[in-house]
C-alpha cells in the first residue's frame, strides 16, 4: 500500500483548535487558516492581492494503512498549489470527517460547510472553482451539480466519475483472478470476513502467475475485463516486450483493484453502504473481452502460452456469480456516480496511461453529459503519460488557466494539444516534474498534452 502515497508540499505554520479558526500571517502577507468545523479539519491560504477566485480542492481516496498525512492538501502538485497564489487565488481544502476511505458522503458536506465559513470569516469570492483528484474528482463534479449557483466551473483531475461502475470492475477482476489462479481458495470478495487476507491470497496469485507463460496469459486476461493499460510507469515509455506488458498490467491490478479496492476497500465501503453494492450476475466474460483495449495482449499472451482462452472463459462462465444487496445499490449512485448535468463548465485533464482511473471513465462522463447536460460545457484533455494523476505542475496551470479563460470570455480557447504544450513548456524546470504517487521519483519531462480517445468501458453503471 506504500506506493500509494501522495506527495505533500512543506508544512505550514499554523495552529488547529477544534471549532474555530487561526489566522497566521506569512512573510509574503498570505493569510493562512487552520481549524476543525464539525470535525473536519480545514486549511485555507489567501494571498495579499487576492482575485476574488477561490480555488476549492478536494482531496482523492487516502488507505487507512501505510499512507501518512503531512498537511492539508491544497492541490494535486504542490507546485500548482503555489503558481495559484502567486497570481492571486484563494485556495481552499476540507480533509473531510474521518478523512480516510470512501469519504465521499462527508466531502459533500464538508467542503460546502468550508465554503460557509470561508464566506463569513474571510470574505465572500467573486467566484469559486471546484477542483479535485481521483476520488476527489467526483467530489468536485458532485458538488456543483448538486448546488447551484455556488459554484463557477470544475476542474477534474484524473477523476473517476463513476465508482458503481468501478467497484463492479474491482470485483470483476478479483473475481476472475480467484476462478482462474486461486481456485478452491478462501477468498471473500464481498462481505469479507477477513479482507487483509482475502486481499493477501489474491496478490499472491497475481504474483505466482506472474511466473509463468500460462499464469501470464490468465493475468492478461484478468486486465482485460477492466480494459487495464499494460504501462503503469510516469517516467518509462510504454513497454513492447509480452512480459513486461503483462508485469505492468497486473501491477495496477494488484495495487488498485485487489490491495486497494479489492477486499478491504470493499470492507469500507459495504460499511457505509450497508452492504454489498456490486454484483456480477449475468455478465458475460467473453462479451466483455470482446469489447476490451486489451483484447489483442490477451490473444498474444495465450498463444506463446499454447493454452485456449475458451477454456478459461468456460471456467468463468460456471463459477457462481455474486448479487449485490439491493439496499446499499443507491449508495454508490448517490455518493459516487455523476449525472453529467454541466450546470457549469467542466475541464477533465487524465493520463492516457491510467489503470487506478482508466481513461474509458472520461468516455462514460462525456456520455452523460450528452444525455444530461450540455455537450459544449465540457472539455477533457489528456496527458500521454503511465501512472494515475501523474501530471506536471505546468501542465495542471496550463488546464486550470484554460478554464479560467473558459469563465471569464464564455468561449473555451482553444485546446490543441500542440498548444498546450507549448503553453506548458514555457514554465521554469521546477514546474516540469510530474506527481508520481507510485514511486516517489522526481524527474524532469517533457510537456505531453495529446489527442486521445478512450476505449468502451467495461460495465458502466447506466
Amino acid at each position: 500500500m506504500g506506493k500509494w502515497r501522495r506527495r505533500l508540499g512543506a508544512l505550514v505554520a499554523g495552529i488547529v483548535l477544534a471549532g474555530q479558526a487561526v489566522g497566521v500571517a506569512a512573510a509574503d502577507e498570505r493569510r493562512t487558516y487552520r481549524g476543525e468545523i464539525d470535525g473536519a479539519t480545514f486549511k485555507v491560504v489567501v494571498p495579499e492581492h487576492w482575485n476574488r477566485t477561490l480555488v476549492l480542492y478536494s482531496h482523492g481516496y487516502y488507505p487507512e494503512q501505510g499512507f501518512p498525512i503531512s498537511d492539508v492538501a491544497l492541490s494535486n502538485h504542490p507546485q500548482t498549489a503555489e503558481w495559484l497564489l502567486d497570481h492571486g487565488y484563494a485556495l481552499a481544502a476540507s480533509e473531510y470527517k474521518g478523512k480516510y476511505g470512501y469519504a465521499v458522503e462527508p466531502a459533500l458536506t464538508d467542503q460546502i460547510a468550508l465554503l460557509d465559513w470561508f464566506g463569513n470569516q474571510v470574505g465572500k469570492p467573486r467566484r469559486t472553482v471546484a477542483t479535485g483528484q481521483s476520488m476527489g474528482g467526483i467530489v468536485a463534479t458532485l458538488l456543483a451539480e448538486r448546488n447551484p449557483g455556488r459554484f463557477a466551473g470544475v476542474a477534474a483531475i484524473c477523476a473517476a466519475f463513476d465508482f458503481s461502475g468501478y467497484m463492479n470492475t474491482a470485483l470483476d477482476l478479483n473475481f476472475a483472478t480467484r476462478t482462474l489462479l486461486a481456485p478452491g481458495e478462501d477468498i471473500d470478495l464481498v462481505h469479507p470476513k477477513n479482507p487483509k487476507a482475502s486481499a493477501q491470497a489474491l496478490s499472491d496469485a497475481i504474483d505466482r502467475a506472474l511466473t509463468t507463460p500460462e499464469g501470464r496469459a490468465r493475468l492478461a486476461l484478468v486486465g482485460s475485463f477492466g480494459n487495464i493499460p499494460a504501462w503503469y510507469s510516469t517516467y518509462d515509455p510504454k513497454p513492447t516486450e509480452l512480459a513486461e506488458r503483462i508485469r505492468q498490467q497486473a501491477t495496477w491490478v494488484q495495487g488498485a483493484y485487489t490491495l486497494g479496492n479489492g477486499p478491504i476497500g470493499r470492507a469500507d465501503i459495504e460499511r457505509r453502504a450497508g452492504g454489498n453494492p456490486s454484483w456480477n450476475v449475468g455478465v458475460d466474460y467473453g462479451r466483455q473481452l470482446a469489447r476490451s483495449g486489451q483484447r489483442a495482449l490477451v490473444a498474444k499472451a495465450y498463444r506463446e502460452a499454447r493454452i485456449d482462452v475458451k477454456d478459461d472463459l468456460r471456467r468463468l462462465a460456471k463459477a457462481p456469480r455474486i448479487a449485490a444487496d439491493p439496499g446499499a445499490v443507491p449508495y454508490l449512485f448517490r455518493y459516487g456516480v455523476a449525472r453529467g448535468t454541466t450546470p457549469v463548465p467542466v475541464l477533465a485533464i487524465h493520463n492516457t496511461g491510467d489503470g487506478g482511473a482508466p481513461a474509458f471513465g472520461q468516455r462514460w462522463y462525456a456520455d452523460q453529459v450528452r444525455r444530461h447536460g450540455d455537450p459544449a460545457k465540457l472539455r477533457q484533455t489528456y496527458v500521454d503519460r503511465g501512472s494515475h494523476c501523474a501530471f506536471t505542475a505546468a501542465e495542471e496551470v496550463v488546464a486550470m488557466r484554460n478554464l479560467v479563460e473558459r469563465l471569464d470570455t464564455g468561449k473555451w480557447p482553444n485546446l490543441n494539444p500542440k498548444r498546450l504544450n507549448q503553453a506548458a513548456g514555457a514554465y521554469p524546470e521546477q514546474y516540469q516534474e510530474p506527481v508520481d504517487f507510485l514511486t516517489g521519483q522526481a524527474k524532469v519531462v517533457k510537456p505531453a498534452f495529446t489527442t486521445f480517445t478512450p476505449g468502451f468501458p467495461p460495465r458502466p453503471s447506466r
